[in-house]
Parts: C-alpha cells; structure tokens; sequence
C-alpha cells in the first residue's frame, strides 16, 4: 500500500506547494542549486526484501506530527488498516534468521549478517534544474568498487554499495558541467533482544491461523459431561490435527518453538530505530523465547514452548554469543561457580556456557531484555485468577504447572533480585557489556493485564472472552491479587535495575489501565452484515443450528486496532489455534482427556494473556525515548 503524504487542501482548494504560484520569490526558490541526500536503501537488515522495511517507513514518513510522538502504534494501525492478515505475513521467509540451524546469517555471501561489508545506499539530487536529462554519477571509497559509475536521469535516484565502516563520497556531474558531492558513513546499529514470551511477542504469530466458515468441529466432551461442539477449524480438507492441510493453515513464525514473532515490542524498537533515521542501518538478533526464566532459558538451555524438530541449541546467553562472533567459531568454558552468586543459585554450578573473545565479539548498542516474570511463576498466578474452583485443567498440573496463589510467589519475588545479580554478571562478563555503559541493558517492565480504571479496580468475575472452554472464569478478588503481585514484580524489577544501573521502563503500563483482557468496547449485537463485526467483540464464534452465531470465523481479524491490548482465550484460539501432536499428548494425558485437552491448548497455550500487536507496539514506543537516548550518549 501507499501512504498519502501530500499537503491537506485549505479552504480555497490549493495545497501549501499550490500557493507557490503566488509567492513573488518563486523564481528564486527554482534558482536554489540542487543538492544531494542519501540513505540507507534496506536500514533494517533482517528483512532481506526491502519492500517490507519501505511498508513501514512509508507508513511512518505518513504520520502526522501527533502521531510522531507515539511512531510504532500509528504505524502498526495503519498497517492493519492495509492488510487484513497483518503486514508480517509479507515477511515470513523473507529475513537473515536461519530456523534449522537457529543462527543468523547468509542473507548474501558477499556480506555477512552480523558484520556487514558494505550497505547499498540510495542517493538522489533534489531539485535538478534538468530531471529528465542523463546526469553522470560515481562513488569512491575504500574498498568499493573501482570506478563504479552509472549514466541516469537526473531526477531518478541511484544506488551505490558503501563499504562499511569506511564508507565512502558519491559525485555527480550535471549536464551544465556543474558537480556535487556528498560524503557517505553509515551507521550500522547492534540490537539484541532476549528474555521470555513477552519479549518473543507470543501471541502474534507472523500469519496467524487461518479459519473456514464451511466445516465446524468438536472436542468431545468436558469434564461433567459437557459438549463441545460447534467450534471453528482451520480452512482445508484434512482429516486429522497431522494433516498437511491442518499445518498448512495453521500460525507460523520467525521462530517456531520460542513463538518468536516480528510483531514483538523488542523487534519494533529495533525496526523503528532504522526507519526513522536515513543513515542508520540496524542488524537486529532476537532470541527472547516464551516460557524463559533466568536460570532456565538464559543460563540454561530451554527448548521453548512448542514441540518442533529443531528446538534451540543452546541457551539464549550462549545464542548471543554466537552472533557476536558472527562466522566464526564460538568458544564454551565451563564455570563452576561464577553464576551461583556465593551458593545461592545451585541450579547454576557447573554453567558450560559460550562465549566470544573480546577481540571477535561484536560490540552490543542495545540489548533489550524482558524477564522476571516466569522466575516468580506468574503464568500459575494467572491460571488461579480465571480458572474456576476443582477446574479440570487446574489438576492438569503436569502439563500447565499447576496454579497457586499471591502466598506461593512470595519466596520466589525474594530470590528474583538474586537472579538478576547473576544476569548482571553473565552481560557484563559473557556477552561484554562495557561496565561503564550498563544502561545499553534495557529492562522492561510488564503490562498490567486486568487494571481498568486508575483508582486500582480489576475485571469483575464473569466469562467475556473466555467462553472458549467452561472452566474459565475470571475471579475478580484472585485478579486483584495477581496484580498486586504484579506490582511487587515491577518494584523489584525497577530497583534491580538502579544496582546495575540498568534502563528501566515502565511508562507504557499506565498506556493498559482499561485496556486489559474485559476491555470489549462496543461489541456489535447480531449485526446482519458480518463486515461489520467490531474487533472488540469478545465472544466465541460457534456454529448453531447450521448457522454461525455471533459472526462467522472469517470475519475475525487478528490484528485489528481494538480496545484490548491482551489476548483472551477467545483471541487466542482464532488467532494462534495450537495443536500438539496425539503422541506428545498422550505422553501426559489418558485417551478420555484427549479431545477436550487439544481445545484447552488451543485457547491458552496459543498466546492467552500476552499483548497483542497493539500491545507491543505501546510497549516499543514507551522504549523508543531511551533506546534513542542511549544510542545519542554513545553516539550509535
């Protein structure tokens, strides 16, 4: 899509370029000689096509002034505007992440991903007295190529390969014989992203499922004999959850078993970093995966939330270290003690972690880290607010946890500031973080999920959107509980990240008071045209007497602009619809439970309870003021 970014009308019908023909300094102003002005043609480098990244700098370059101020969100609901599936459908196969060997690189042979070569630029003179006549042009600098030249119209733009970091000059000779130049060095920005789901934006899937409005199906029944039935399915002519046409339409993702999704608040920092400025380039790796904590998934190795083929290799500490030193071999130490921080953390004895030489590693300008809620079990905290009492899926401890209360978490919020000690340690010592420079670590703060007015008040008890399976229920004195709890996380979160002198941010979650999981706006009632269907909406599609009540499933939008900025399980099953496989099931459940359970994972472990795109996209613009901060005292 395009994006308008012509000058509104005035009441006469000119525009401001309009009233030029009125201004008696017009033959001056065509006067002005022509200038030259570059940028970098692709600034972010994980999009091997740089059609995507134009999507959203043309998006961005549309905003209005106001909107400017909060960039990611009014460009991510333009988007949405634009493409019904969401613009990451467009990029999916399309980046530098490698999913079979969990590396990136080998985009392009002649310039490595993490180290880059050279950027192609594009250069163009403003305002040629002569647009249509053949201007002659060349660029020079190290290590480019020799007399690379090229003959074009004076108004089109041309691009050249800088060589990185040296750069290089751009000239061209207009046909009066009049030549300009214009010296060229890009800068070429290290983003890393790590930590657990909201971080990997688990829940926005890069093409979500992808619903028929033509078949129905039915999980059994429900402990208490309950039916199930009705329910929507993915488009296709399968037969079972194995079939071809079942994977085919369900989500996909720029890393499958993390739930790794470009609509991750971490991978918007880095994306708007690149667009908003034309001479910066920004290599971005992300390793955040769902379910991490810090021993496990940052010092150990985790194998995230799905079940898949070529699960991580190695935790994501070590995965840094790798792209660090980019093609190179990564060296692993083992270390006894170093993380147990005097004993306290026995879980971490013996660490066996990689680790590149100093000399080799790649310098990191950011890294963004989102962490700490696994570590106090907050997942369990949410399934004791919106599961009713005796639930079947509550005594299913062994595949979802368990649940327990605000008293549970306590002894764990106690050790958290333990952990974050040995965190500290390992960016500093393993992935070297300059200790001077400890405000590159950029903590993020959690959302609140169910806060809807600034007086404090949670979700009342009730089921909107969770009528996807009958033991939800929202409890609204165990909400208010878990928010209290969600609180105590931030306070520890934010003063962990003063020791260590750490960012830390948390501006974006006075952004979700009223924005949580009962946010349902004005949902349409039963409205004849489906077209109309308000994202907002919080029931269950089901088919009813051959008819699909309230909408039909095609009319759900994943990435509509909403009032809701959480998943519900109702989002979450029309949006992420996760099916494991009968042989891993039954590793855990008896053939009884099987169908019903299958329902259960389709509307939980497909994003419930995360932020939706819209989410991210509040959470990456409370970031942006210090990412850009940091980058300006650094000079990056």
């Amino acid at each position: 899509p395009t994006f308008d970014t012509a000058p509104l009308r005035n009441n006469d019908n000119t525009t401001d370029r309009d009233a030029s023909r009125f201004d008696p300094l017009e033959s001056e102003a065509q006067t002005q000689p022509a200038r030259l002005t570059w940028r970098v043609t692709n600034p972010f480098r994980l999009f091997t096509d740089p059609a995507i990244t134009d999507l959203h700098r043309d998006a961005f370059n549309a905003l209005s002034a106001d909107e400017k101020a909060t960039p990611v969100i009014a460009v991510e609901r333009r988007l949405a505007q634009a493409f019904r599936r969401g613009w990451a459908a467009k990029a999916v196969g399309k980046t530098c992440w490698r999913p079979r060997a969990h590396r990136y690189g080998g985009c392009r042979r002649d310039n490595p991903y993490i180290r880059p070569r050279h950027h192609r630029v594009t250069v163009t003179l403003e305002d040629p007295p002569e647009p249509d006549a053949m201007c002659n042009w060349s660029f020079r600098g190290k290590g480019a190529r020799r007399g690379e030249k090229d003959w074009k119209r004076c108004g089109e733009p041309v691009e050249f390969k800088a060589p990185y970091p040296g750069g290089g000059t751009a000239r061209v000779t207009l046909p009066n014989g009049d030549r300009k130049s214009i010296r060229i060095a890009v800068t070429d920005t290290f983003v890393v992203g790590i930590g657990d789901s909201f971080g990997s934006g688990d829940g926005n899937p890069d093409v979500p499922a992808k619903f028929s409005d033509a078949r129905d199906w039915s999980y059994g029944e429900a402990p208490g004999e309950r039916a199930l039935f009705g329910y929507p399915t993915r488009a296709g002519s399968w037969a079972t959850f194995a079939d071809t046409d079942f994977l085919r339409n369900g989500p996909r993702w720029l890393g499958r078993a993390c739930r790794r999704s470009l609509y991750s608040y971490q991978t918007r920092v880095a994306l708007q970093l690149a667009i908003e400025d034309p001479h910066r380039a920004v290599t971005f790796a992300h390793f955040a995966c769902g379910g991490a904590e810090i021993p496990q998934g940052m010092f150990v190795k985790y194998k995230g939330n799905e079940w898949v083929p070529s699960p991580p290799r190695v935790p994501q500490i070590s995965a840094v270290a790798e792209a660090q030193c980019g093609e190179t071999r990564t060296p692993q130490t083992n270390y006894p003690d170093a993380y147990t921080i005097q004993g306290k953390l026995p879980v971490l004895r013996d660490m066996v972690l990689k680790k590149c030489p100093r000399k080799r590693a790649r310098g990191i300008d950011l890294l963004l880290v989102s962490i700490g809620g696994n570590d106090i079990g907050f997942a369990k905290l949410v399934a004791n607010a919106v599961l009713a009492n005796q639930s079947a899926l509550a005594r299913l401890s062994g595949w979802a946890g368990g649940v327990y209360g605000p008293e549970d978490a306590r002894p764990l919020i106690e050790e958290l500031p333990v952990r974050y000690k040995a965190l500290n340690r390992a960016l500093h010592g393993l992935l070297h973080v300059p200790w001077k420079q400890s405000d590159r670590i950029i903590l993020t703060g959690y959302p609140p999920m169910a806060v809807v007015d600034d007086a404090g008040r949670v979700c009342p008890d009730g089921r909107a959107g969770m009528s996807v399976f009958p033991d939800y229920s929202m409890n609204a004195k165990r909400v208010r509980d878990g928010e209290k709890v969600a609180e105590q996380l931030n306070t520890v979160m934010r003063r962990a990240a003063r020791r260590y002198n750490w960012s830390f941010v948390d501006a974006h979650r006075r952004k979700f008071i009223g924005r949580g999981l009962c946010a349902d706006g004005n949902p349409v009632l039963d409205s004849a045209s489906f077209d109309e269907v308000s994202p907002d909406d919080v029931r269950m599609p089901r088919l009813v007497d051959g008819r699909w009540q309230p909408y039909p499933p095609s009319a759900y939008r994943a990435y509509a602009s909403r009032q809701r900025w959480f998943r519900t399980p109702n989002d979450a099953y029309l949006t992420g619809h996760y099916h494991t496989r009968r042989t891993i099931a039954r590793r855990i459940l008896s053939a009884s439970k099987l169908q019903w359970f299958q329902l259960i994972l389709a509307s939980s472990y497909s994003g419930a309870f995360h932020p939706t795109a819209e989410g991210h996209a509040a959470m990456a613009d409370a970031v942006m003021p210090t990412a850009r901060r940091v980058l300006d005292k650094y000079r990056r």
